[in-house]
């Protein structure tokens, strides 16, 4: 998956470099014949009957009643607001706040990406049981916390280092940072590539820990259902997070820069005691 997400904003970045229509519609183009060859390998995979098994116990809607495991769901739907904020928030800083070009968005993009597909499995080794997995998410807030105040100075260093209005506040123009120094633009650049790095550590280290405790709790005859309840916070992340975080990042600036890196910082260490109150309930 982040392989895929890798190749695909490389070219992406070719073709903002490049600017040109015939750029864009190729890379449309290999998209949808991207697209095709999926469809026709996948088409060639033997149907499988699925298996016969006892039902799981309990009322079906049993999770629900189970508060701390709900609270951990809520908590892990927070943390993942950093996926709208790479996708969607952070590109349009960039383009209509800071000093850097427009490829730096595909530029980070593949550096998250990248990054995750070469270590991710190495940052999770150390997540061994609910207590390892607990401190891991607490560590995600915290250093989640760090990158949105990093992204906040790349607003103002552009503003400072060009001579324009400072990106970080509400109701700067669309074209602030075009025709930027060197200098303005190097500094952007170099802050975003740090408060980059920033998340997608602390998202390694939130993957491994929410993985593990939303599988550990989840009661043997009934983790269908709670993975699929837990799993939620994706839908809910990519839903509701990113009108919530244009409008904290875009709307407010640096002051929405703030608020969000106190959302995850609180989120990553509330976790700690609702996976003990979850355990305490078991």
């Amino acid at each position: 998956l982040n392989g895929g997400l890798a190749v695909g904003a490389a070219l992406g970045g070719l073709a903002l470099h490049a600017g040109t229509r015939s750029a864009y519609l190729s890379v449309f183009a290999l998209d949808a014949v991207a697209f095709l060859g999926c469809a026709l390998i996948l088409g060639r995979l033997p149907a499988v009957a699925p298996a016969a098994g006892p039902a799981g116990g309990g009322p079906g809607l049993a999770v629900l009643r189970d508060r701390p495991y709900a609270l951990l769901a809520l908590l892990n739907a927070l943390m993942l607001l950093r996926m709208p904020l790479l996708s969607l928030a952070l590109p349009l800083w960039i383009v209509e706040r800071t000093a850097a070009p427009g490829w730096t968005v595909s530029a980070l993009f593949v550096l998250n990406t990248g990054v995750v597909t070469l270590f991710q499995v190495r940052a999770a080794r150390s997540v061994t049981d609910l207590a390892t997995a607990a401190r891991a998410v607490r560590w995600s807030g915290a250093v989640m916390c760090a990158a949105c105040a990093v992204f906040a100075l790349s607003g103002a260093v552009s503003g400072a280092l060009s001579g324009g209005l400072p990106g970080s506040l509400p109701g700067s123009s669309p074209e602030f940072g075009r025709g930027a120094g060197a200098g303005a633009v190097g500094a952007a650049v170099a802050v975003l590539v740090l408060g980059a790095v920033l998340q997608v550590l602390a998202e390694m280290r939130h993957s491994a820990g929410a993985w593990q405790i939303g599988f550990a709790l989840a009661p043997a005859d009934r983790i269908g259902q709670y993975q699929g309840f837990y799993g939620t916070g994706v839908p809910v992340a990519r839903t509701l997070g990113p009108l919530l975080v244009t409008t904290l990042l875009i709307g407010w600036g640096m002051p929405g820069w703030l608020l969000l890196g106190g959302v995850f910082l609180v989120a990553g260490a509330a976790t700690g005691p609702a996976v003990r109150w979850a355990e305490a309930a078991r």
